[in-house]
């Protein structure tokens, strides 16, 4: 199909990222991660010092100019809804600009979401009331940032009915994807979601094209579709698995957008955090030098919840007790007092007491660590007391035995595992 051209249109991307109405499926398990979610849905997990991952697409959102958004919620919702309340309430609903909550309500029947598409089909009533042109389905669980303004250009230009967001993957990971295969001008032909043999790209047999799970839909083609698959009563009403699938066969026009880095140049950053391995890996890879995902770029920033905190504190400095961090995100509220903290990352109102040392950890909120421990490859779950002289990560069957310990040998620590309560903390919610 030939390009319309109509993208190169100064202000096109802005119209058409005014009409289009975002809806961040936000109600998954993440079973994967273990003790992470046994308190908080996988979209509320903390991520990067400060944020959690549910603010990367929405600020995506924000950056692109989309200001009409709903999020999908069904699993252990509370803390999730807590942090959208009190960081993506700033939008004016006077010029019709939101972020929505949409809980599951059992409005089409007495069942829960059974799917991704269920899920969407259960709120047309939300997607009628604001009659937007497109219909933009994201993930509320990835690490990225894009523009979705040039993927809505794309997916007019080819004129779509559905356009998926897809990046390059290693042929051994495609497992965990949706893969699919497409033709010389961009247009799939093979959607294939998590196959056991995941098909390489013809000309990369080392790679494979994933789904990002980010999809655009016109807004008239994704009504029919979901009253299709509705009636299907062998469908299992996922996006993946059903609905583009059917598309293919219908022949509708599907295209996939390849994903490029915000100048449109290099391959795009973007991580899938399903594990405690990848979620461990993700955060780490900001203290780098350089790291691959740049938050400290103004031009697109990641908006959150900004936690009243005062700055973080070093103190103590003689030897053998000398309060520091090196290749290390410091978050504030975080005191060092007497320890040494390498390659790690700590979110607000964390405490390193005197002479503990922590090597490559995740430490979530409002977590202490007790004098002379020593902790590495470790994710440690919020409102932890870690005792004196306790030793995690030097020892995988010790661990083992009383924690979570991941296939590359990262070990999880939670209240629960500690003998202690667990508790809500003051990072605005858990």
């Amino acid at each position: 199909m030939t390009s319309t051209g109509f993208t190169n249109q100064p202000g096109f991307a802005g119209l058409l990222t005014r009409d289009t109405l975002a809806l961040v499926l936000a109600g998954g398990r993440g079973t994967r991660l273990g003790a992470l979610t046994h308190h908080r849905v996988k979209p509320a997990v903390p991520f990067g010092g400060k944020y959690r991952l549910i603010d990367f697409p929405l600020s995506n959102c924000i950056n692109s100019g989309i200001r009409r958004v709903g999020v999908l919620t069904q699993y252990k919702a509370q803390s999730l809804i807590t942090h959208l309340h009190g960081a993506w309430n700033f939008l004016p609903r006077e010029f019709n600009e939101f972020v929505d909550v949409l809980p599951a309500q059992q409005r089409t029947g007495p069942g829960w979401y059974e799917g991704t598409a269920d899920a969407v089909f259960q709120n047309l009533d939300f997607i009628e009331a604001h009659a937007p042109q497109f219909v933009l389905i994201l993930g509320g669980d990835h690490v990225y940032k894009m523009d979705y303004g040039a993927m809505l250009g794309f997916h007019v230009d080819r004129q779509a009915d559905v356009t998926v967001a897809c990046i390059e993957v290693p042929l051994a990971e495609a497992r965990a994807f949706g893969v699919m295969h497409t033709d010389g001008a961009g247009r799939v032909i093979d959607f294939r979601e998590k196959p056991e043999v995941p098909p390489p790209i013809p000309a990369r047999p080392d790679r494979a094209l994933a789904s990002m799970g980010v999809y655009v839909f016109n807004t008239d083609f994704l009504l029919r579709i979901l009253a299709r698959d509705r009636d299907r009563p062998d469908s299992t009403h996922d996006f993946g698995h059903d609905v583009l699938p059917d598309a293919l066969l219908a022949d509708d026009v599907v295209y996939a957008f390849p994903f490029r880095d915000l100048a449109g140049n290099a391959l795009g950053y973007w991580r899938d955090v399903g594990t405690l391995d990848s979620y461990w890996k993700a955060n780490l890879e900001l203290t780098q030098v350089t790291p691959a995902l740049n938050v400290y770029d103004r031009h697109w920033p990641i908006w959150t919840y900004q936690v009243q905190a005062p700055p973080a504190k070093f103190i103590l400095n003689e030897r053998g007790r000398r309060g520091m961090a090196v290749d290390s995100m410091i978050a504030g509220g975080c005191v060092i007092s007497g320890g040494l903290v390498e390659r790690s990352l700590l979110f607000p109102f964390s405490r390193v007491e005197e002479g503990a040392e922590i090597d490559e950890c995740v430490i979530l909120p409002e977590v202490r660590i007790g004098p002379h421990c020593r902790i590495r490859r470790a994710v440690i779950e919020s409102g932890c007391e870690i005792p004196s002289g306790t030793i995690i990560g030097h020892d995988e069957a010790d661990d083992r035995s009383r924690f979570e310990v991941s296939e590359c040998g990262i070990t999880l620590v939670t209240p629960e595992m500690l003998g202690q309560e667990s508790s809500i903390g003051g990072f605005h919610g858990r």
